[in-house]
């Protein structure tokens, strides 16, 4: 099961950085995690400071 991206998200790009494999990018009003390519190593949801990334 791929890591998503609640509501919560502020769009400060902080997770965007941290994804080994690009499967973040910027979407309408918050960030967007592409399941497809997430490896759901959780070096995003570390680096988010609202915790807005959960699996």
């Amino acid at each position: 099961m791929a890591y998503k991206i609640n509501d919560n998200c502020v769009s400060c790009g902080s997770c965007e950085g941290e994804c080994p494999v690009g499967a973040i990018s910027e979407g309408d009003g918050k960030y967007e995690i592409n399941a497809d390519t997430c490896i759901e190593c959780g070096a995003c949801a570390a680096a988010c400071p609202t915790s807005s990334i959960e699996l």
